[in-house]
């Protein structure tokens, strides 16, 4: 395949500076985070359409994480679970998309702040939604912001945001001798994608899709979505191939604990937004050569986003009691650091939560689709608390819990013109009240198992521990006050009451337009 156009990324490292940033003995910290990217789409998990050698140096010269996942897959609720340390039914409104985020819980970025150590971010932090403090001032979640440096992007899908020269920005601010913490939030690979771009600007041909999803049709259409996808992570790596080097020349990169993730699954059809197996399992590499032993381990314990900002207040040396955050439910995995072990290390660290209150607009009166659901021994366990309602959202205000794109065009489509319904139902139809699948031989979630005969002691096992977990927890869902999660209001004046100004003509059409057939990315 030709890779050449690579080249135009990647940023020759500049001449090593002799004298280090950080003197404390504390780690510098350095979270790159895709925004909208799923396990296993990184080329370290030998996915063969996508080239990643940032995230695969990371995993090759630390932690290569099989098994991590967010409790919620969705960009604000994401990202909140994974800067508190909290599942997002503990965060209040912070629960949903578009939020006003409680003034109450502090993220570990905050905390590192008030600690001493020098922190920023670049692009997208937390978002999106509102953050302000108890006087009414807008909250640096992930510190100050880094974003005046501007590239030429490859595609006109890709932001125009220059990562790497902001993250350099930073490191010129950082005070001598003190710890810093970074935040690279990339825009890729959120859509809109420029459709084809994989193919005709990234040197990438459809013969690379071996295997499609099998909820989706086996179409060029949905390769090429593919492939655009790809080639979007592949920006987002690039930028933290160059941010690799800055460290490296600055002899930082030795204390310097590297974590690549992304916040929720890919934003395609039955996967961002909902709760299925590729919608909450996340990449995740992380690496830290004065802190990780035997690095080039493949690691198989549960990692939940909410273990995150514990771990990461635990290497820095805070103690939850000092770090004036809310309670953490999350725990912390240095242990898995200190270790020579690979596998699974840690055998409690055996199961994930995984959950959603309300997302994107599209029902009446700002309602959500309520799940909550375990990852346990090889299955997916989920509740629907109201299968009343569209998963997907409405379809006269097109799904809008669905991002546009190729493949759901085509797939609404095919159903309008009478070809197939079997993809629509997959996709956007109602669903039962549990489900239960075998994602080790089913991850793509197709069969449901709940309620057959040779499964019912395996659901109801998984169904009792995630009960006992949630009352733990206090989750206002479980405890019979679930509503209170579609009482709280968006965030943005846009999102309030969509459906009802809709339904009664009070924004056009094109407002709602992703499920028209001219929704796919301009050619």
């Amino acid at each position: 395949m030709n890779r050449s156009y690579l080249k135009t990324f990647i940023l020759l490292a500049p001449a090593a500076i002799t004298s280090c940033i950080n003197q404390t003995g504390q780690p510098n910290i350095l979270i790159a985070i895709g925004d909208d990217i799923s396990y296993p789409h990184m080329s370290a998990y030998g996915c063969t359409f996508v080239l990643t050698p940032g995230f695969d140096r990371v995993a090759g010269e630390g932690i290569l994480f099989k098994n991590a996942y967010t409790p919620n897959s969705k960009s604000s609720p994401s990202r909140a679970c994974l800067l508190t340390g909290r599942n997002s039914w503990q965060l209040e409104e912070a629960c949903n998309h578009v939020p006003f985020f409680p003034p109450k819980f502090k993220t570990f970025m905050e905390s590192l702040d008030s600690h001493g150590y020098n922190v920023g971010y670049t692009a997208k932090g937390w978002a999106p939604g509102v953050a302000l403090d108890s006087t009414g001032k807008n909250r640096q979640m992930t510190g100050k912001l880094y974003n005046s440096r501007k590239a030429l992007p490859p595609a006109s899908g890709i932001s125009v945001t220059d990562y790497a020269a902001n993250f350099e920005d930073f490191l010129k601010s950082v005070e001598p001798g003190k710890p810093f913490c970074f935040w690279y939030g990339s825009h890729e690979p959120h859509r809109k994608y420029e459709y084809g771009s994989g193919v005709s600007k990234g040197g990438k041909n459809l013969s690379e899709i071996k295997k499609i999803f099998p909820f989706w049709p086996e179409n060029d259409t949905v390769r090429n979505d593919l492939l655009d996808y790809a080639f979007e992570i592949e920006y987002f790596d690039s930028h933290l191939v160059k941010m690799l080097e800055m460290l490296e020349s600055k002899g930082e990169l030795e204390n310097t604990i590297v974590i690549v993730t992304a916040d929720n699954g890919m934003p395609f059809p039955r996967i961002k937004g909902q709760v299925y197996e590729y919608s909450n399992h996340m990449p995740l590499a992380i690496m830290w050569g004065k802190g990780i032993k035997n690095p080039g381990r493949v690691v198989e314990d549960f990692i939940s986003f909410i273990d995150i900002a514990p771990t990461l207040l635990d290497v820095a040396g805070i103690a939850e009691t000092e770090s004036g955050m809310q309670e953490i439910e999350g725990r912390s995995f240095s242990d898995i650091f200190s270790s020579h072990r690979s596998g699974l290390i840690s055998k409690d660290r055996n199961y994930v939560l995984v959950g959603k209150e309300r997302h994107d607009v599209g029902r009446p009166d700002d309602q959500g689709y309520p799940v909550r659901g375990i990852v346990k021994d090889g299955f997916l366990y989920l509740r629907n608390f109201k299968a009343d309602r569209w998963p997907a959202g409405n379809p006269e205000t097109g799904y809008l819990n669905t991002d546009a794109g190729p493949t759901k065009t085509l797939i609404l489509n095919m159903k309008r013109s009478n070809r197939s319904d079997n993809f629509w139902n997959l996709n956007f139809g109602k669903r039962t009240e549990e489900e239960l699948y075998n994602i080790m031989l089913d991850p793509g979630c197709i069969s449901n198992l709940a309620g057959q005969p040779e499964f019912i002691e395996v659901a109801t096992t998984l169904g009792t521990l995630l009960e006992e977990e949630l009352i733990r927890q206090n989750d206002p869902r479980i405890l019979g006050n679930g509503d209170i999660f579609d009482n709280y209001p968006y965030a943005e004046e846009r999102t309030r009451d969509f459906y009802n100004r809709f339904i009664k003509g009070e924004l056009p059409r094109k407002v709602a337009g992703w499920a028209d057939s001219t929704d796919f990315e301009e050619k």
